[in-house]
C-alpha cells in the first residue's frame, strides 16, 4: 500500500506530497480523480460553463520556442479579424446561450490593437445587453491597457506562464526583455490588483520538465491565490525550435495522464477555482475534454472562430476543431457533456467562486 490514500485525506500538501500524488497510477490514480470530482461537486456543483473562444488575431511579437504563431514562423498567414467578424461570432455565442466569450490573440502591445479590443468588448456588451461575460487572453500589457479593457467591460483575464521555474522558463523562451518571467508575474499581480478574475496555467509534459517542476507549479498557483486555471498537455508544433527535442517528450498517454492528475490535484488544493478542460487534451485524445471534466474541470471553451481563420491559429499541431456553427455538431457536444452527468450552465457567466470568496464581492 502506498501513501496515496493517506495523502488524499490531508487538507494541504508540501512539494514532496505533490510529487507522490503525481506518481499515482492505476486504482490509486482513479481514487484521486474520484476524490477530485467529489470535491468539485461539493464546492462548485456539477455545472460546466461554456466560454465561446474567439481567436481574434494570430499576430504576435513574441518568439516562444514552443508556439506555432511565434514571430519567426513565416509559414502561417497572419490575420486580425474585423470588428464586424467579431460581432457576428459574439452574436452567435449569445444566441446559443454560451454565457461568456473569450477573446484570445497573439501578444501585441500597440495602440491600434488596444483600441480594437476595447471596441470588441464594448460591442459585446452592446449586443448582449451586458449579459455576456468577457474573458481576455491577450498577453502582457501595461497596467493602463488592462485598466482600459476592464473599464470597457472585461472582467476575467487569462495569462498563462507555461512554467513557473525560472530555469525551465528560459529553456522555453529567448533570453531578452520580451520573454521575462518576472515581468509576466508582475503582469499577473497587476491584473489581480485591478480586480480581474485572474487566471494562469502551465504546459504539462514538456522536454526538460520534471515532476518537481509540476509540483512547484501547483504550489505557485496556490500561493498566488489564482482564481482560474487553463493548463493542459504540451503538444508539439513542427515549425518551432522545441520540436528538435521531441524525443525527450513523454508519450501521449503519459502526457494526458499527467494532465488529468494535475487537474485533480489542483481541484483538491484549490477547491473552488475555475479549471478549464483545455483543447490540448482533445488534441491527444478525442475524449480529452470529457476526461478533463471528470477529473475536476468545470469550464470548456468551444471554439467559435470563423472557419477561414482556424488553420492559422495553430499554437500546436493537430489542433482539433468542431464546427459549432453546425447545429448537429453543437448538439453533439452538448449531449456528450450531459451524458456524463453534467449540467451545462447556459446563459450563465460561471464566475469563479474562489474570486468571490477572495474579494468578498
Amino acid at each position: 500500500m502506498t501513501m496515496i490514500p493517506s495523502l488524499l485525506d490531508k487538507n494541504s500538501w508540501n512539494k514532496e506530497d505533490l510529487i507522490t500524488l503525481l506518481k499515482a497510477e492505476g486504482p490509486e490514480m482513479e481514487m484521486m480523480l474520484q476524490r477530485s470530482a467529489q470535491t468539485r461537486e461539493r464546492y462548485i456543483g456539477n455545472k460546466i460553463y461554456l466560454r465561446g473562444l474567439l481567436e481574434i488575431s494570430n499576430i504576435c511579437s513574441k518568439n516562444c520556442y514552443y508556439c506555432g504563431i511565434r514571430y519567426e514562423n513565416r509559414k502561417i498567414r497572419r490575420y486580425k479579424m474585423t470588428l464586424e467578424e467579431v460581432e457576428k461570432a459574439v452574436r452567435f455565442a449569445y444566441e446559443q446561450g454560451f454565457g461568456s466569450v473569450v477573446f484570445q490573440s497573439g501578444e501585441i502591445e500597440a495602440q491600434p490593437f488596444t483600441e480594437f479590443v476595447t471596441r470588441a468588448i464594448a460591442k459585446t456588451k452592446d449586443i448582449s445587453g451586458g449579459r455576456l461575460g468577457i474573458t481576455l487572453s491577450c498577453g502582457e500589457q501595461s497596467d493602463s491597457v488592462y485598466r482600459q479593457w476592464k473599464e470597457a467591460g472585461a472582467h476575467r483575464y487569462l495569462l498563462r506562464i507555461e512554467a513557473s521555474d525560472p530555469d525551465l522558463f528560459k529553456k522555453l523562451h529567448p533570453t531578452d526583455d520580451k520573454h521575462n518571467l518576472h515581468r509576466r508575474m508582475e503582469a499577473l499581480r497587476g491584473l489581480q490588483r485591478m480586480g480581474y478574475q485572474t487566471g494562469t496555467g502551465v504546459m504539462i509534459g514538456l522536454p526538460f520538465q520534471t515532476l518537481e517542476h509540476l509540483a512547484n507549479d501547483l504550489l505557485f498557483m496556490r500561493e498566488f491565490d489564482i482564481d482560474m486555471v487553463g493548463m493542459g498537455p504540451y503538444v508539439m508544433h513542427r515549425d518551432t525550435p522545441l520540436f528538435e527535442h521531441r524525443h525527450e517528450v513523454p508519450l501521449l498517454k503519459d502526457r494526458i495522464s499527467l494532465s488529468l492528475k494535475m487537474i485533480a490535484i489542483l481541484r483538491l488544493m484549490m477547491k473552488d477555482v475555475n479549471i478549464a478542460s483545455t483543447t490540448a487534451l482533445s488534441a491527444i485524445d478525442p475524449m480529452g475534454k470529457i476526461m478533463g471534466m471528470k477529473a475536476g474541470a468545470n469550464v470548456i471553451m468551444p471554439n467559435i472562430t470563423p472557419a477561414k481563420f482556424i488553420g492559422n491559429y495553430n499554437l500546436y499541431d493537430n489542433k482539433p476543431y468542431v464546427d459549432l456553427y453546425s447545429n448537429a455538431s453543437r448538439l453533439t457536444m452538448e449531449k456528450e457533456i450531459e451524458n456524463q452527468g453534467f449540467k451545462i450552465g447556459f446563459d450563465e457567466w460561471g464566475d469563479s467562486v474562489h474570486y468571490r470568496q477572495r474579494t468578498g464581492s
